[in-house]
């Protein structure tokens, strides 16, 4: 279901450190990587998507959307790469309001990501919306107001605020919870055995995760 006020915001900027460096969204699950079954999941969901990610773009460039680096220097982590997303929507579609960002090693994002969070933010008349499964609130999974970016350059710039949660905890939030079977849809891959994990995944469940 595409949710037209919203703009996808891909992360991809970490250090991959568990994974043994590198880049864990090109890390491949059935043949196909973290990232391409990211962005089949998201992309019908929104009016598009960018992708933030640091270093040199052109190993991207097959997947044909736009990237943005952060700006912030120091490697700030996953907000620095929300605020890179927010900074290119607000340049190139001013006429989007919001943008909902998820990690790039997320391959079984759920079809109804975009609207359940987009409505419980309204509902709740709150700033942010966060996705939650199996006990635990994803902080990257959320709904960002495109206009919260001068609030977030100065967490980052000025308050040298890191964790996303940390950030959160000054705004109202709407949280929304997501079953975790047949599967956590934001299981994420951080390490070697985490992509055997998925692996079992796409063996127990049908070809619609293929």
């Amino acid at each position: 279901m595409r949710t037209s006020s919203c703009f996808g915001i891909l992360l991809a900027g970490g250090l991959a450190r568990r994974m043994g460096g590198g880049d864990k969204a090109l890390r491949e699950l059935g043949g196909t990587s973290l990232l391409a079954r990211a962005i089949a999941a998201f992309w019908p969901q929104c009016e598009g998507l960018v992708l933030s990610a640091n270093g040199d773009p052109e190993r991207f460039a097959g997947f044909d959307l736009p990237i943005v680096a952060d700006d912030v220097p120091g490697f700030m982590g996953p907000l620095a790469g929300i605020l890179a997303g927010l900074d290119w929507i607000a340049a190139h579609r001013p006429d989007v309001a919001s943008a909902i960002s998820v990690p790039a090693d997320t391959p079984f994002l759920p079809g109804d990501l975009a609207a359940r969070l987009m409505d419980a933010r309204a509902k709740d008349n709150a700033l942010i919306a966060c996705a939650r499964s199996g006990g635990r609130t994803h902080q990257a999974v959320a709904v960002w107001p495109v206009s919260m970016r001068f609030d977030l350059r100065h967490a980052l710039v000025v308050e040298n605020i890191r964790k996303v949660e940390a950030f959160l905890q000054n705004y109202s939030r709407a949280i929304v919870e997501w079953p975790t079977l047949p599967y956590d849809p934001f299981f994420n891959a951080n390490d070697p055995s985490d992509l055997a994990a998925a692996e079992a995944i796409l063996a127990r469940c049908d070809n619609r995760l293929a």
